[in-house]
């Protein structure tokens, strides 16, 4: 072998070696700093705990790489600072549970109070809300139309029985071509105060069952809310069993024996 040759294989063999160095360093380095950022992540990571019999007493970590780690016992985990422990997200998700409705009674009456049928939207009785809106819009025009009535037989009465000639009202219930001297007066002074009196009543009649609507809109929006969870279901049960009755007097001292029935609902 020649001189040449020897200093050529010594070069190879030499950057052989420094070849296998840097890739072994750089193992090493990339060994260090995974290490580094695992233990990084674990300092942020949320703890689940299964709560199901098959995973009892196990601890899951899952990183923020999605990498999931699991553990026998959360015990271990209790001294290491960043450390959050969670329910499981199977078994406990806020998220997706569906809030049940459940009315204040006393909200509901005030509702109502304020304005006739708010309580019965409060309690979630849409079907409601046209039945008192429709009373209190028939009951108002009807105290408007006979109080309008009332008003002009009123008037009407008090021309014919003053003795002023220039008031003469009572001429706008007739035709045109009527003519005063024709009328009976007694008559006329009699027909206008029955009028009179009858739309003065069923005037009053529509006034006290706006109220009668208003108190009843009050009870309704108050019961409806204190009954939202009321068991309704049509389940009945008939219990019947023997009894022994106790004396009805002194005077007969023997119990009497009975059946006693009793309605389950």
């Amino acid at each position: 072998m020649s001189a040449r040759q020897r200093h050529i294989r010594a070069i190879a063999a030499t950057l052989l070696a420094c070849i296998m160095w840097g890739g072994f360093a750089a193992r090493a380095q990339v060994a260090d700093t995974t290490g580094i950022k695992t233990s990084n992540r674990l300092k942020r990571t949320a703890v689940s705990i299964a709560n199901d019999s098959a995973t009892a007493g196990t601890v899951r970590v899952v990183d923020l790489a999605g990498d999931t780690l699991r553990f026998n016992s959360a015990d271990s985990l209790a001294h290491i600072k960043g450390i959050e422990l969670l329910p499981d997200s199977v078994n406990h998700n806020p998220l997706g549970k569906k809030r049940q409705f459940n009315p204040d009674p006393t909200r509901a009456l005030w509702l109502s109070a304020l304005c006739p049928g708010l309580g019965q939207i409060y309690n979630r009785r849409y079907w409601k809300l046209p039945i008192v809106v429709g009373a209190f819009v028939g009951l108002t025009y009807g105290t408007a139309w006979n109080q309008r009535m009332l008003n002009d037989y009123t008037r009407a009465y008090r021309d014919a029985t003053d003795d002023d000639p220039d008031t003469r009202s009572y001429m706008n219930f007739y035709p045109p071509t009527t003519r005063e001297a024709d009328l009976d007066m007694e008559w006329l002074q009699k027909a206008l105060k029955n009028k009179r009196n009858y739309y003065r009543r069923y005037r009053d009649i529509c006034i006290l069952s706006m109220v009668g609507v208003y108190l009843l809109n009050l009870v309704d929006a108050y019961v409806d809310a204190s009954l939202a969870h009321f068991d309704i279901t049509p389940d009945l049960s008939l219990n019947v069993k023997p009894t022994i009755l106790p004396p009805a007097n002194a005077t007969r001292p023997t119990p009497s024996v009975g059946l006693q029935c009793a309605i389950n609902f």
